[in-house]
């Protein structure tokens, strides 16, 4: 049988470990020649090391697969323009995107410098901006393809001590709502990914730290639904995001309440007043308001 990606050419970037790592591999089996992109820096970014994306290919390789490491930069135009390139010199086309590659400099908001806010906007936004606009640019004159741009729950939700990170992958939410619009007349395609994993990135996180692994949250189990979302069974779903963690697959959605909506000119203290139908109800509130309901009424 052919495999869900046979003929594609698929580009992963931060594949050289973890769970681009996982992808790559993964697509590669599935019939896709597969551009490994990875830098080889530290977890915060520093230094360089091609030999992480060939290790990689070489294991691609040794398993039939086709592959070519790929040492470019993501954080700059140049370096985005130049994986590209390595995927048309190489195999001719590129039909796939995955956005991976970040960096971790975790501090509380008062204790991070512009050193480190910069680098992280400049790894993760700026980053998957600098792989998909000349991606995006082929893809438009060649019929189309599918993009996974990757977010994280620290920027959907929060997370304590990451507000780099977490503005970063916030913005990259915003890219796959704009860009799965854009897209459409071009038949691009664009998924968000909010993963959760087991990996350098993520293994001394506190729970974790000193901890064996749950098996499920390996990378290789969080990578067949990414492969889901590149392939063309997730071809109606363009501009959604999706969790995928030891949890399983489940779509994220931004929602809104009810509202206060008065049709005229009203106080701050109309707002307040009707704040059960601007907010969403808490954890508390609906504990309160189920106690209500179940309360035996008073004999007459």
């Amino acid at each position: 049988m052919a495999g869900l990606l046979e003929g594609k050419v698929a580009i992963v970037t931060g594949a050289g470990n973890g769970l681009g790592e996982a992808y790559a591999k993964l697509f590669a089996k599935e019939g896709a020649a597969v551009v490994v992109n990875d830098l080889g820096g530290a977890r915060d970014g520093s230094g360089a090391d091609k030999s992480a994306a060939q290790k990689v290919v070489d294991a691609i390789e040794a398993a039939g697969g086709r592959a070519i490491a790929n040492g470019d930069d993501v954080s700059t135009l140049a370096g985005g323009e130049n994986i590209l390139k390595t995927a048309l010199d190489t195999f001719g086309r590129c039909d796939i995107l995955v956005c991976n590659a970040g960096i971790l400099r975790d501090k509380t908001f008062a204790n991070t410098s512009e050193a480190d806010w910069d680098a992280v906007i400049k790894v993760h936004l700026r980053g998957t901006y600098n792989c998909a606009l000349p991606v995006w640019k082929h893809m438009k004159d060649n019929g189309g393809g599918s993009m996974v741009l990757t977010s994280s729950t620290s920027g959907l939700y929060g997370n304590f001590g990451q507000t780099n990170y977490g503005a970063a992958k916030a913005g990259i939410y915003g890219m796959v709502r704009v860009m799965a619009i854009e897209g459409r007349k071009y038949n691009i395609r664009v998924m968000g990914l909010a993963p959760g994993a087991y990996t350098r990135m993520t293994s001394d996180l506190p729970g974790r730290k000193d901890r064996e692994p749950d098996p499920l949250s390996l990378p290789e189990n969080v990578a067949p639904g990414v492969l889901f979302m590149v392939s063309d069974l997730a071809a109606d779903h363009s501009g959604k995001i999706l969790g995928v963690s030891s949890r399983g697959v489940r779509e994220i959605k931004m929602m809104e309440t009810e509202g206060f909506e008065p049709g005229r000119p009203y106080t701050a203290e109309e707002v307040a007043k009707n704040a059960d139908k601007v907010f969403f109800p808490t954890p508390e509130s609906r504990r309160v308001e189920s106690v209500r309901m179940v309360q035996p009424k008073a004999p007459a």
